[in-house]
């Protein structure tokens, strides 16, 4: 079996290859910070689910008195709708796009030392 078929080394190159490129569009934000009319953009994560035929479930509220679970309300979704406009029309605050960018930089590190970490493990159990 070839290394590349092992699932956490596909993962992990997946989530690398992901952090790069967002590092890539986070620097597209900063240097658009100037730019009339700008909005800055972010990748989605990507997803490792496999069984995307999972169900929800839902708690049974069998007494009047019985709370809503989590996922009940609707007042807490899509708080980030909105972003704050300056005069010329553009929404990139560089201070929120430079953390975004630190916690890019850590979590891209995690990955490729778990990947490091990994293939050490391998090479430790085949003998190498």
């Amino acid at each position: 079996m070839a290394i590349s078929n092992i699932p956490i080394f596909s993962m992990l190159r997946t989530r690398m290859q992901w952090h790069q490129e967002r590092q890539r569009v986070l620097a597209e934000n900063v240097s658009n910070a100037d730019t009339p009319q700008f909005r800055p953009r972010d990748l989605a994560p990507p997803s490792f689910d496999r069984t995307k035929t999972a169900q929800t479930v839902t708690l049974a509220t069998t007494d009047p008195g019985h709370l809503a679970g989590l996922g009940g309300g609707e007042q807490f979704r899509n708080r980030n709708e909105h972003f704050a406009v300056r005069p010329a029309g553009n929404a990139v605050h560089l201070e929120d796009e430079m953390l975004k960018v630190a916690t890019n930089q850590m979590d891209y590190q995690a990955a490729t030392q778990l990947y490091s970490r990994s293939l050490a493990m391998i090479k430790t159990a085949i003998g190498k």
